[in-house]
């Protein structure tokens, strides 16, 4: 049967960008025979001095600008983002502990003597996992990162595999990856686009993670050496990401900040690569999340866990689930034109018993000034089971008749 489309006459609050989250107020359609509205008019986005980049708002999952997001880059040591995905997976599964000591290898300290981003660790010593992820990650050391590959894969070669299942896990069609640490190889590429995915899902899975990346600092065999992101230096906002270079590459930087906004918190995601310096990659990163901050107002739609609406379920031991997110509903629009917000809900009936809590029924459509804008997927806020033989068979007949 075809998704029917049903008009949500619900509330809507918006969220000024520098102010406080307004009282829910209802939207009203226009007037009949009243002027069509004006086409939305996107912020002009600042110039931006990189060979590619992208800004996302993660707390609504939008993107705000993007310029070559799609081309082919070599990622340098924004490689290491993936690498660090897998060893925050391998802590969460109990491969790894934090205080475990994984031994050096030559290759791991040969790594380490390929560029100037190194940790200093020695070969044949043991070393804790805790130090080694603040090396890869404060100190972008390519021995650190290596010697976790093989704590984690067994081997360089098997860690590169994983990378790659990984990327295809979360879809990436562009990225493909050689080694862990991101010296160029051939074939090691990226785009600022999937890099972004990458680094969203660093963030979102493992939040654990971000107390490494704010470190200004970290000392390891008596050698102190400074984080490399200039950001955490000069926006206490900014709590990450990564930082990265070569000759090929330029001077790259994926940066992320989280703002207070009317006491709703808002991330933004920047991904900056082949810049001119390590002052210019701090520049335009800056450009672009100030720019992101003040040129979008915040629309909160819905509460987490508050009902969207409610849908008819058939053959259910209840006759219907509410339909909503476990997070809240919030999106982004150019300043000015939160008023111009309207919603609708489009879910595919009939639904039919059993239904799971958190499964995807419908889907949130977003329209500004009559112009798409957005859709949010909605999910079951309770589970449904099937209703017992006599409720099915009765459900079952009225559907035939339908």
């Amino acid at each position: 049967m075809a998704p029917r489309r049903h008009v949500l006459q619900g509330a809507v609050a918006l969220a000024l960008a520098a102010s406080a989250l307004s009282a829910p107020m209802a939207w009203a359609a226009s007037p009949a025979g009243a002027a069509a509205p004006a086409p939305v008019a996107m912020p002009q986005a600042p110039e931006v001095a990189a060979r590619a980049y992208i800004l996302q708002d993660l707390s609504t999952g939008q993107t705000l600008a993007a310029r070559q997001a799609d081309q082919s880059v070599e990622p340098a040591s924004l490689t290491k983002l993936m690498t660090a995905y897998l060893v925050f997976q391998a802590l969460q599964s109990g491969k790894l502990q934090l205080q475990q000591e994984l031994p050096v290898s030559e290759r791991a300290w040969r790594t380490g003597m390929t560029g100037a981003s190194r940790t200093f660790i020695q070969v044949n010593s043991r070393v804790k996992v805790d130090d080694l992820i603040k090396g890869m990650i404060v100190q972008s050391g390519n021995d650190a990162t290596t010697a976790l590959a093989e704590g984690v894969g067994g081997s360089v070669e098997n860690f590169v595999d994983m990378m790659n299942r990984q990327a295809q896990a979360f879809g990436l069609k562009a990225t493909t990856f050689k080694n862990p640490e991101g010296l160029t190889a051939p074939g090691h590429v990226s785009t600022a686009r999937e890099l972004s995915v990458i680094a969203s899902r660093l963030i979102t899975d493992f939040p654990q993670s971000l107390p490494y990346y704010s470190m200004k600092e970290f000392s390891y065999n008596n050698i102190r050496q400074s984080n490399r992101n200039l950001l955490l230096w000069r926006d206490p906002t900014v709590d990450g990401l990564k930082t990265g270079f070569t000759e090929a590459a330029g001077y790259c930087l994926i940066s992320t900040a989280r703002r207070d906004v009317g006491g709703a918190q808002r991330r933004l995601l920047s991904v900056v690569v082949g810049t001119a310096s390590p002052e210019a990659r701090a520049n335009e990163s800056q450009k672009l999340l100030n720019w992101g901050y003040s040129a979008f107002d915040v629309v909160k739609l819905f509460d987490a866990g508050q009902a969207v609406t409610s849908a008819p379920v058939w053959k259910g031991a209840s006759s219907t689930v509410r339909l909503g997110r476990a997070q809240p509903l919030m999106l982004v629009v150019p300043r000015g034109q939160g008023l111009h917000v309207k919603t609708s809900v489009t879910r595919s009936d009939p639904l039919i018993a059993p239904i799971t809590q958190g499964q995807t029924v419908g889907t949130l459509k977003v329209t500004l000034r009559g112009q798409p804008w957005q859709e949010l997927p909605l999910q079951a806020l309770d589970a449904v089971p099937q209703a017992g033989f006599f409720g099915r068979a009765w459900d079952a007949l009225r559907l035939a008749i339908q």
